[in-house]
Order: structure tokens, then C-alpha cells, then sequence
């Protein structure tokens, strides 16, 4: 049997690596979002597009995903309600980053101890040592790929995380990575200064260590973003230019 991105490709005559997801909302992630336990997070949702996205990573009851750096919890959340009470969801923050985001980290825990999202662990490791106790089928990363190689981070060779998340998924597990975009041609020039990366050096670093670029999504993209501010401009901040690779192990 087709996996469903493949088919919906197939069906429509569309070449796989340029075709977002446009099949409707499953209905397991349309009931993620409606969950009350969300509290105030679906006010984001129009700007966010978590069900496409949620979609996308092809989540679904009963699966083990990752949550890699998980900022203010808003995936988590989803994905928690997602997998449902046969799924789990490891919230993970490499110990470099909880430095700087110690509440972050503080409010992951107390959400993981909290009866609603009981398939949820929080794990705090070294950056350079990434695993999970038992293997994934989706490990997902947002907005945190170009941090890795950043002083911080202690300049994490992205080839040797990729190495290491490919060892934690399951055979045709997926690893998700949406990030913010740098110009064409610049690498990883601009990661620790706009905090952006060309999405050419992430298909190249994540396809070296054996993965199958397995298509994109265009729904967070934004043509008017210039790619020459950082992140955190206010006349970017949460519009920024943004990709959204799959990739297939």
C-alpha cells in the first residue's frame, strides 16, 4: 500500500519533492485542535497551520514522535492529543538551549505532569548526544535546525545530529525540520546572526547520512519575507519565509 503522500502525489500527477499536503484534515488532528487542553494556543493557529503541518509529518494515533526543542509547547500539545493514550511524545531540550530558556523547559515539565498530557516525557541531554529511549516515527524540529552548528550549541556538527536522528527512527520514519530562510548559495553563513539557513545545505546534510527527501510544504512560506533580517525584527517576527522538509529514513 501507497503511504499517503505518495498515493495523493501519484494521483495527482505531481512530482513528490514540490507538493505540499492537500488532502483533508484527518480527523484525529482536526479533534488535537479542538482539545480544550490547548488553553489559548489555537488563537495561533491561522498564523501557525498546524493541521496542514500536522498532516504533513503524517502523525497519527499510536505513534512515538519527538518534539525536539520544543519552545513554548505548541506542538507538543498536538501532538500529545494526536497519538492519543497508545502514543508517546518526548519533549526534548538539549541541555545548551534549556540554558537559555529555562522557563521554557520549566513549563514543558509542568505541562508533562499534568493528567491531559500524561504520554508526554521531557528529556534534558547534551546537544551532541541525541536519543530517546525507544525508536520514533516522527522526529520534529522547528525553527531549531540552524541553532545546532551556533556557538551556544557548542557547534554541533549538523551531519553528525542528522547521523543521530536517523539512528533514533524506526525504518520509514520521518524527520520534519521548518526553519526560517536565508538566501540562496549562503549555507550556514547566516545561522548565528539572522538565525536563518539555506534549506539547500539542510536537504544536502540530512540526505548525506541516508535519508529520502520525501517532499516539502509551502504553507509557511511568505515571498515578501527578503531573508535580510533577523528573525526577531518586528517587521518579520512570526511572518518570516519558512520551509518545511521531509525526510524519509
Amino acid at each position: 500500500m501507497l503511504h499517503r503522500s505518495l498515493l495523493l502525489a501519484s494521483v495527482l500527477g505531481l512530482t513528490l519533492a514540490t507538493t505540499a499536503y492537500a488532502g483533508d484534515t484527518p480527523p484525529y488532528v482536526r479533534a488535537a485542535l479542538a482539545d480544550p487542553a490547548r488553553g489559548t494556543d489555537a488563537q495561533a493557529d491561522a498564523r501557525r497551520h498546524p493541521a496542514e503541518l500536522a498532516a504533513f509529518a503524517d502523525v497519527k494515533p499510536g505513534d512515538t514522535v519527538v518534539d525536539l526543542i520544543p519552545g513554548s509547547g505548541y506542538f507538543t500539545r498536538i501532538f500529545s492529543k494526536i497519538v492519543g493514550p497508545k502514543g508517546h511524545v518526548y519533549a526534548v531540550w538539549p541541555n545548551e538551549y534549556a540554558n537559555e530558556a529555562a522557563d521554557d523547559v520549566t513549563a514543558t515539565k509542568a505541562m508533562a505532569a499534568k493528567p491531559e498530557f500524561k504520554n508526554v516525557s521531557v528529556i534534558v541531554q547534551p546537544a551532541a548526544n541525541f536519543a530517546i529511549p525507544t525508536k520514533a516515527d516522527v522526529v520534529w524540529t522547528s525553527q531549531n535546525y540552524h541553532d545546532y552548528p551556533d556557538k551556544f550549541m557548542g557547534k554541533i556538527d549538523p551531519v553528525s545530529f542528522d547521523k543521530q536522528v536517523y539512528a533514533a527512527l524506526k525504518p520509514g520514519g520521518v524527520f520534519i525540520v521548518v526553519d526560517h530562510v536565508a538566501d540562496a548559495g549562503s549555507g550556514m553563513r547566516d545561522t548565528d546572526t539572522l538565525h536563518r539557513i539555506d534549506p539547500a545545505i539542510v536537504k544536502a546534510q540530512v540526505t548525506s547520512v541516508g535519508f529520502k527527501f520525501d517532499g516539502e510544504s509551502d504553507v509557511l512560506r511568505n515571498p515578501a519575507d527578503t531573508h535580510k533580517a533577523t528573525v526577531f525584527d518586528k517587521s518579520i517576527r512570526g511572518h518570516t519565509d519558512q520551509f518545511t522538509y521531509r525526510f524519509r529514513k
